[in-house]
């Protein structure tokens, strides 16, 4: 572990193999779908591929270092298959209580899930704390009352099953379950985290935080008290567009094997090629963030002086969510939005663009650029001329002019 280094130098040093004479600098990719061996997962064996590879490693353990996390971290296919196994943390017929505004498919998947009746949804707006505590009491009292921390002092997320007074074994599943996001996706509101973890911990609520904005470079969630941290890969923490990942984190042993198992049994696994791509992208991760946050600052406080569009970016003085920002994070990110008054002069910006790109995702080295309400699922309360602008490393003179220019021909 590295813990007495910085970040910057973490996302360097963090996953490399043994210093040995001759050794490999990198770690290698093993490809395999089955392990040697006569010892089973619960005897510390790999096994079968679907339970874990070498090539894996390197990167759970870079992920838990860089969020704080006590324990190995868990790659997944995708940031939803994360999503998915992180939803699985609370009890069927409970509450998952969301931002109205956050990443589409977690948002999504969690209303298919409801309609089964695997659990029921409360949306909240996340940057009205008093919202969200309320929404949290009201979940708690209405839990059945033999359910698992169903209580506010309950116990600790680990210690669910023995709360039960079950003698299966422990799986961290609670009836109320507090899904964060801070900034959110694509509003860019922001969560007093600290107030809402601490009640949400003193109600006995596990919290789980997407941080794929922020990344752990920018704020660490579990150092909060957060009880999982999740991330898409696919953003910033690859960096470079070309892999689809997610990853979660936790401290607690329990709460990692419910999302390990899970894992396991529904098959959502990487890849071993992508995750040695997503470990060599960590490396520059520090750079690339660094770049793209000034970039987004500077180009906010250009967007800001021009008349006819709404700028959000917490990084403003006069944006709503700043002085939280600034309380709780290292930075901004590196995500802005403007909002232009209809959806046709948004639509005109996208295909005006020539060093921009019109796509879908954020947090590669190119900077893309999208009118998020052309999803179909994107909730009605996102403006329909809102572009989301995930800023990347380029010249920020030269994304001001082509950005400017689009901004020219959509407005008039």
């Amino acid at each position: 572990m590295t813990h007495h280094w910085a970040p910057e130098t973490v996302v360097v040093e963090t996953g490399r193999p043994p210093r040995e004479h001759d050794a490999a600098l990198n770690p290698p990719i093993t490809l395999t779908s089955t392990f040697i061996g006569t010892a089973g997962i619960e005897q510390g064996g790999r096994q079968y591929g679907r339970y874990g590879n070498p090539t894996w490693e390197p990167f759970e353990q870079a992920l838990a270092e860089l969020e704080g996390a006590a324990l190995p971290g868990l790659v997944f296919a995708s940031g939803l298959a994360a999503v998915t196994a992180a939803l699985t943390l609370v009890e069927p017929g409970g509450t998952v209580i969301m931002p109205r505004h956050c990443y589409l498919g977690a948002l999504s998947g969690a209303q298919e899930a409801a309609a089964t009746g695997r659990f029921r949804i409360v949306t909240v707006d996340i940057a009205d704390s008093a919202a969200v505590q309320a929404a949290m009491t009201r979940a708690v009292a209405d839990a059945p009352a033999g359910a698992a921390g169903a209580r506010a002092g309950g116990a600790a997320p680990g210690d669910a099953a023995e709360s039960a007074g079950s003698d299966a074994p422990a799986t961290g599943r609670r009836p109320v379950l507090l899904w964060l996001e801070s900034p959110t996706n694509p509003m860019l509101e922001v969560a007093d985290l600290p107030a809402l973890i601490e009640h949400a911990r003193g109600a006995g609520v596990p919290t789980v935080v997407d941080n794929t904005f922020a990344t752990p470079l920018v704020q660490r969630p579990l150092e909060l008290g957060a009880d999982v941290v999740l991330h898409s890969v696919t953003k910033s923490l690859s960096g470079h567009s070309d892999v689809v990942l997610g990853a979660v984190a936790t401290s607690d042993p329990v709460l990692r094997e419910t999302l390990h198992h899970h894992r396991s049994v529904t098959g959502g696994i990487a890849g071993p090629f992508e995750v040695w791509l997503a470990l060599r992208g960590l490396r520059t991760l520090a750079l690339r963030v660094e770049r793209s946050q000034k970039n987004a600052l500077e180009l906010a406080r250009r967007l800001s002086a021009r008349p006819g569009i709404e700028v959000r970016f917490p990084g403003l003085p006069d944006d709503p969510g700043h002085a939280r920002a600034a309380a709780q994070m290292s930075g901004f990110g590196s995500i802005l939005c403007i909002v232009l008054p209809t959806a046709r002069a948004a639509t005109a910006v996208a295909e005006s663009v020539r060093l921009w790109t019109p796509a879908t995702s954020l947090g590669g080295v190119e900077s893309l650029l999208e009118r998020r309400r052309r999803h179909a699922q994107e909730p009605h309360s996102v403006p329909e001329g809102l572009l989301r602008l995930s800023v990347g490393i380029e010249h920020v003179d030269d994304l001001w002019a082509d950005l400017s220019g689009a901004l020219d021909v959509a407005l008039g």
